[in-house]
């Protein structure tokens, strides 16, 4: 067992994926008793993921009796005689109080949004307005970048509330933020040295490296990407998310910004990659203004979608190039055709030129506002217990569990209450900042407003149950 086959696009963990999978593995006979573990660096190196994730899972597999750690001689499996279905990781959880289905599952997922607010009516009508008047031009392929219309009314978008100076031929549409970093990567096809903020959004990690490109994780601080760090290696392209840092949402001053596009502007062949993540919902202050529109040379890519603003079953995303990026995109990628059908582009620029997106947009600031000050103010019943970052903006918090040391089954012991909070530590690409505390990303976009309370309310009775465990075990140690 070299590899592990992960769904990227799963909400479950990584860790507990990988766990899930060597149980089955020691469940079905595939692994035996003896049996010799790849090491953490192997695995973690075969599958081009955080050696931290490999762990957590070994770990947790160590814990719970499936595997043995030998002292400088690494992981084998252990002898079980009878082996059941363990009951920890599945969506339905088998618990002494009974079956814990999906429904029942308390969930604080960081990656939806609020569904109940979508305007499906307006998008019906649009959308049967599109139908009635489709023509043949509307049945063709379309131009490799997306309708005109569509990316004439992005550009406008853009300019009037992220500030990004761009023309409809600079702008690309696509399947999703990930479909427009494959490009990017077939973009250059000599192999470049990319610097990725660290924690980051883990998929454009294993996209990037995927493509055989290198990359060297820099640390993020409380301003942003150590650009101290960053003028030091040989990178010649930066991914960063200055306006909302993701997962971590630390913002990126003036000051750091334009130090970084004088890194940029230092040599030819030198991007930043600004993925503006979550960059519509500000709740305090003014909205932070995109990199891009400070950048006067043409060294910022942008990228950002529809997924957050309208909802993820979208997978509508957009990029804007430099001018000598497009040359190149033109010469070098023009044998793609667009991934986005030609009457969803038709819907969302009707949408977006008759003022419903803006519309729309605002009544969202409010839902999610009103969410988030609900959230912060719930949170007090844990007092000085933790420390919430990330706010203000996005629509999860980061909350560290000052008084639990980083334990993967913590994440494990919720969900045996029905409650499913999500890990920070997969999101970092190595160990250099393994984090010493619990760390879960708060996701309270998808939760309903009458519930909020009641679910804070749930999770402290959850973390007060595992304080006296935890408490317990350190007792019996």
């Amino acid at each position: 067992m070299n590899t592990i086959l992960l769904n990227v696009n799963s909400t479950e963990p990584m860790y507990q994926q990988i766990y899930r999978y060597i149980i089955q593995q020691i469940s079905d006979g595939v692994l035996k008793a003896g049996d010799k573990m790849p090491s953490t660096r192997t695995l973690s190196q075969n599958m081009s993921i955080s050696r931290n994730t490999v762990s957590a899972a070994y770990d947790q597999l160590v814990s719970e009796g499936f595997l043995e750690a030998v002292e400088k001689s690494g992981y084998y499996v252990c002898q079980i005689s009878e082996l059941y279905h363990p009951h920890t990781l599945k969506t339905e959880r088998e618990t002494t109080s009974g079956i814990l289905d999906k429904a029942a599952i308390l969930d604080f997922t960081p990656f939806t949004v609020d569904i109940s607010h979508f305007p499906y009516a307006t998008w019906r009508k649009l959308y049967n307005n599109c139908i009635s008047d489709m023509n043949e031009e509307v049945l063709q392929p379309g131009n490799i970048q997306g309708d005109y219309r569509l990316r004439e009314s992005i550009s406008n978008y853009l300019l009037d509330s992220r500030g990004v100076h761009c023309t409809p031929e600079q702008v690309i549409v696509g399947a999703g933020n990930d479909y427009l970093i494959q490009l990017l990567c077939q973009l250059f096809k000599e192999k470049r040295h990319f610097a990725m903020e660290d924690p980051v959004y883990i998929r454009a990690y294993q996209i990037i490296q995927g493509f055989g490109h290198m990359v060297a994780p820099i640390p993020v601080e409380s301003d942003g990407i150590n650009l101290s760090i960053l003028e030091h290696s040989n990178c010649d392209i930066a991914y960063v998310t200055p306006s909302h840092q993701y997962p971590l949402g630390v913002i990126m001053p003036i000051t750091n910004r334009l130090r970084l596009l004088a890194w940029a502007n230092k040599k030819p062949n030198r991007y930043i990659i600004e993925d503006d993540h979550d960059s519509e919902f500000r709740y305090k202050g003014r909205p932070i203004p995109a990199l891009q529109g400070e950048d006067s040379n043409g060294k910022v890519i942008y990228m950002g979608t529809f997924s957050r603003a309208i909802a993820p079953g979208m997978r509508v995303g957009y990029m804007v190039l430099p001018t000598d990026l497009l040359d190149m995109y033109h010469k070098n990628l023009s044998y793609y055709s667009s991934t986005v059908s030609r009457v969803e582009q038709a819907v969302l620029a009707n949408f977006m030129t008759n003022g419903y997106f803006e519309r729309h947009l605002n009544k969202m600031r409010k839902v999610y506002k009103q969410k988030h000050d609900l959230v912060l103010r719930c949170c007090r019943i844990f007092g000085d217990q933790i420390e919430i970052s990330g706010e203000n903006a996005g629509l999860h918090l980061v909350v560290t569990f000052k008084e639990f040391k980083n334990e993967p089954f913590f994440f494990n012991f919720m969900e045996t209450q029905g409650i499913r909070l999500y890990d920070l530590s997969p999101h970092y690409i190595e160990n250099t900042m393994k984090l010493d505390r619990i760390n879960a990303l708060l996701g309270f976009a998808g939760i309903d407003m009458d519930s909020i309370e009641s679910s804070i309310h749930q999770l402290n009775l959850a973390i007060q149950k595992y304080k006296q465990q935890y408490v317990n075990s350190l007792d019996n140690s």
